[in-house]
């Protein structure tokens, strides 16, 4: 039994950048709150490597497990140098590539196991976030109890994107893109015990990824409530509505917001929005602002690369917080948002509603895809600096009641001693003793 003495945890990420989508923010928050707990955290991620905050005890570290960082900037879909290759796990990773499929799920999973399997008995549990592949299966024969996060099952923006796609070349580049997902299928049917943030998550997982309902469990995540808090010295800027999307995919209906905007400027010539995140070149977005003549910065801006401070103050400093997105495994940005205390206008697609809470009380809620309607709760907002201030003093106190990550990681640990615990178990179960083999009966001779 473990009880309640401290935990040796290994927690993978084979994308762990906080700033390029949930899954980094996921493993800096909850290693943090982990390490507060008094357990021992060991991140072992691949590039862009995980960004996560300093501990004075030395409770969080970070172990380097490189790929070949394929996809880096400025010069994605690269090809190594003939030096560059390392064994044949790296020849993988390249052949994957070149073929269109996206390798780093499968490919980081094998080397973890490797660098695991050469490390027995110093970790009580390996928590995988989302890798899902081939390599992790089995851990348990060599020694480590596993758990594993599904934020969402990537099913859902496989069928998103073949939705959006516009013609059959589009499709198959789709197709091959998420190949993946065949395996992450596979194997998340064996896994012993899935958390994930949601109760929609929770369903999708049971019904994409075919897990029993009896290994699926919900731990919330949350915000940073002490970093997105209130700050009346920080002044509101007329107009301003603030939004994140870290990819121009169709999953967060940042087109719709455009257009939306577009409908809105109309009687609120002020408005104007601010997204975080990297302004798209070309796809749907950029074709959204042509379309509406929005390319100006005066009506768009598109901000990245800015520290923790500088985020909280621009969500502070906004009239309203908007999360246009079709489909959301949890929402962070509406979390960090409402924590703030900033007024917030989300969609009612899969979590959201989870977090954001009912339509009236603590956000206005319309229909995902929706332009009219998001454009409609926009303008009702910047109309009513009441009901703004009523929205936003509501929704922190959902935040600070539910969303924490101190909550997430009390959770999570929990699941940890219980799949210690399974394990030690199924390992002292005594075997079932093999009947004897049937025999004939002795032949009779008269």
């Amino acid at each position: 039994m473990t009880g309640d003495r401290p935990l040796r945890i290994a927690l993978l990420t084979y994308k762990g950048n906080p700033f390029c989508g949930g899954q980094g923010v996921y493993v800096r928050h909850l290693s943090r709150e982990l390490a507060r707990l008094g357990h021992r955290v060991e991140v072992i991620g691949a590039q862009p490597y995980p960004v996560l905050d300093e501990d004075p005890d030395g409770r969080v570290v970070l172990t380097e497990l490189p790929s070949l960082d394929l996809y880096r900037q400025p010069d994605p879909f690269r090809t190594p140098g003939r030096g560059e290759y390392r064994d044949w796990i790296d020849a993988l990773e390249v052949g994957t590539m070149w073929t269109g499929g996206f390798p780093e799920p499968l490919t980081f999973s094998l080397r973890v196991r490797r660098h695991l399997a050469a490390r027995r008995g110093q970790f009580d549990v390996v928590h995988d976030n989302q890798t899902l592949g081939y390599g992790l299966l089995g851990l348990d024969r060599i020694g480590f109890p596993l758990v594993t996060t599904i934020h969402h099952p990537i099913t859902v923006d496989r069928r998103l994107e073949l939705e959006a796609a516009a013609d059959w070349k589009r499709r198959a580049s789709v197709r091959r893109w998420y190949g993946f997902t065949r395996m992450q299928k596979r194997v998340a049917t064996r896994l012993p015990s899935v958390l994930t943030v949601s109760g929609s998550s929770r369903q999708e997982i049971i019904d994409d990824l075919g897990v029993r309902p009896n290994r699926v469990h919900v731990v919330p995540i949350g915000a940073d409530t002490e970093l997105f808090s209130p700050d009346p010295a920080v002044p509101v800027v007329p107009g301003r509505i603030v939004t994140t999307s870290s990819a121009d995919v169709p999953l967060k209906g940042l087109v719709y917001l455009v257009e939306a905007l577009a409908k809105l400027r109309t009687e609120h010539p002020q408005a104007h929005l601010v997204v975080v995140g990297r302004r798209p070149e070309e796809g749907p977005v950029a074709t959204a602002l042509a379309r509406f003549g929005l390319q100006d910065e005066d009506a768009v801006r598109f901000v990245k690369g800015i520290s923790d401070a500088e985020l909280v103050d621009l969500v502070r400093g906004a009239q309203i917080a908007c999360v246009p997105s079709l489909y959301e495994g949890f929402s962070l940005p509406a979390a960090e948002a409402m924590a703030t205390g900033t007024p917030l206008v989300a969609t009612t697609g899969g979590a959201v509603p989870e977090v954001a809470g009912p339509d009236g009380e603590t956000c206005l809620a319309v229909p995902p895809g929706d332009a009219q309607a998001l454009a409609a709760a926009l303008g009702r907002l910047l109309d009513d600096e009441e009901l703004r201030r009523r929205l936003g003093a509501a929704g922190r106190e959902r935040v600070l009641a539910r969303f924490t990550w101190e909550q997430a990681a009390r959770g999570t640990a929990e699941h940890y001693r219980a799949a210690i615990e399974r394990r030690r178990r199924t390992l002292g179960a005594p075997r079932t003793p093999r009947p004897a083999p049937a025999t004939a009966p002795p032949r009779q001779f008269t």
